[in-house]
């Protein structure tokens, strides 16, 4: 018996519709999320310990370092909320239909980019 099926799928040939990779996304930034809350509540807690850890986060904050973090932590912040949502608004029957899903999904990252962008030009 033999049996039909790939022998070398590769994934680089796969295109995603943008509802798929904005889902993805979505799941991304709740993980990154989670990880710069780690950095977040060092730094809190450093800041707290003593006028010296105050100044030290301070320092660090207004480095390109701490810049970085920060703009990439409200990035994801801002693209988890508006999938989160997207999605919200599609547990209410809206944007279901492929077209109207993908649109809003593509909608979803451009607002995304703009808003990261507006965000890298207040907080640099």
């Amino acid at each position: 018996m033999k049996k039909q099926r790939p022998v070398n799928l590769q994934l680089n040939t796969i295109s995603f519709p943008p509802s798929a990779i904005v889902s993805i996304l979505h799941r991304v930034t709740g993980v990154a999320m989670f990880f710069a809350l780690i950095f977040v509540i060092g730094a809190w807690g450093m800041a707290l310990e003593s006028r010296e850890g105050f100044q030290q986060v301070q320092e660090c904050m207004n480095g390109w370092f701490g810049k970085v973090i920060a703009i990439g932590t409200v990035s994801a912040l801002i693209y988890h909320i508006l999938g989160g949502i997207r999605h919200m608004i599609m547990d209410k029957g809206h944007w279901e239909e492929l077209e109207s899903g993908n649109n809003s999904a593509k909608a979803i990252i451009a607002l995304w980019i703009v808003l990261t962008i507006v965000v890298g030009v207040v907080l640099w």
